[in-house]
């Protein structure tokens, strides 16, 4: 995390002191990096300059509007997921012909929506899916733009709720049944088909699964060419991951090198869906400490942040380095701890049997590359309102979502 580091003895983003920062915001807290938004969409850009391409972020990673609208004037598009994503999308200044629409479940509502909208691409997941899709902008007297979102059958070796070009997924048309869907599609008056798209996952750590699965899709681009269906674009999804311990991901620049060779031979337009490689480590979480406990058996560090907060150790299992903004701390004796929120669940933790600096009440920490899939699969569980998220600039911060009061937890509902 190129833009977190000791300044003075005290934890910094950019030239922003986090201690400092919590005491004027609150915990918990989600801060992010500018700068390190920039260079990671910037790191893309460089690594496939010698073809057209498109960075659409993967805006489920992090929604937050300020995120979003940096990212749109640096000239990032979006891959959208929701209705609702579209919405933030275009509030936060992409433009619609950046936008492309992901996604098993896409309703008539949202499907209009992104029509009206005239965004870049569909990418379609099912034969219901493309007759919907056809009926839908029949009726509007449009002509959808899509892609087929092939599942190639690659094993992305990585988690297996995040594995999504495997055959046994929700995702994608299988690869064998691709050409003669495409020839479905290419029929229909209400689509115009003008790519092919995949993605075989999440915090992939290896290129070569992608690899494998982008020449399987130029195979397939081939032959719709000589069924004289002109593909002219393709999207290889996202999913390249980060470090979050001891991963060792390629870099952009070595990802390019896998992919571009095939792509190049078809001549297409490339489309890029990166989500957690551009936010995950421009983010952090920062929580206080609580209290302290010890049964005995074990040893017990109780933190302001929860599962609620931050739902990935819970539910990945997932690893977040957590460190005291105090660097004097850090040359504390360490101990073996659970780290652990308030929630009423033996399943609210953030660490487990994690051998940490002996930290103590008050002290403030933070939950280290959460910038994606932190806030963005955030709940009020518990009735606990979701934390503020900050967005530093340099020696600024701007707050660009406010902590969430009781009465916003509220509104909507009514008594009897």
């Amino acid at each position: 995390m190129a833009h977190f580091d000791y300044r003075d003895g005290h934890l910094c983003c950019e030239q922003v002191d986090l201690g400092k920062l919590a005491a004027e915001v609150g915990t918990p807290a989600y801060v992010y990096s500018k700068a390190a938004l920039l260079e990671s969409l910037a790191a893309y850009d460089r690594a496939f300059r010698d073809v057209p391409h498109v960075v659409c972020y993967s805006v489920k990673a992090n929604s937050n509007l300020g995120v979003l609208s940096v990212l749109a004037k640096a000239g990032a598009g979006a891959d959208i997921v929701s209705g609702g994503e579209l919405f933030r999308a275009l509030r936060a200044g992409v433009p619609a012909k950046k936008i492309i629409f992901s996604g098993v479940g896409k309703s008539r509502d949202e499907l209009r929506d992104a029509l009206k909208a005239e965004i870049l691409m569909f990418n379609v997941e099912s034969r219901s899916e493309l007759r919907v899709l056809d009926e839908v902008a029949r009726e509007m007297g449009v002509r959808a733009p899509v892609a087929l979102r092939v599942n190639p059958d690659v094993d992305p070796q990585t988690h297996p709720y995040i594995a999504t070009g495997l055959k046994t997924s929700k995702f994608g048309i299988p690869y064998a049944d691709a050409l003669q869907v495409y020839e479905e599609a290419a029929a229909l008056k209400g689509l115009s088909v003008i790519g092919a798209d995949m993605h075989i996952g999440s915090q992939l750590t290896k290129a070569t699964p992608v690899a494998d699965a982008v020449a399987r899709v130029v195979g397939l681009v081939k032959s719709l060419r000589e069924r004289r269906i002109e593909v002219r674009m393709i999207d290889v999804g996202g999913g390249l991951g980060i470090r979050y311990r001891d991963e060792t991901p390629p870099t952009q620049e070595q990802y390019a090198m896998l992919l571009l060779p095939a792509l190049r031979e078809v001549g297409v337009t490339v489309l890029l869906e990166p989500g957690r490689s551009i936010v995950g480590n421009a983010g952090a979480l920062l929580s206080r400490v609580l209290y302290r406990k010890d049964t005995g058996t074990k040893k017990f560090v109780v933190i302001d942040a929860a599962m609620n907060d931050l739902i990935r150790p819970s539910l990945y299992d997932a690893h977040h380095d957590i460190v005291p903004l105090d660097e004097r701390r850090r040359a504390a004796p360490t101990e073996k701890v659970d780290v652990v929120g308030p929630i009423c669940e033996s399943g609210d933790f953030l660490a487990k049997d994690r051998e940490l600096p002996k930290v103590e009440e008050d002290d403030l920490v933070a939950l280290m590359s959460a910038g994606a899939y932190g806030f963005a699969m955030a709940s009020n569980y518990n009735t606990r309102p979701r934390a503020a998220e900050v967005l530093v600039d340099g020696s600024r911060y701007t707050i660009v979502r406010r902590r969430e009061t009781y009465e916003d937890l509220v509104a909507g509902e009514t008594t009897l």
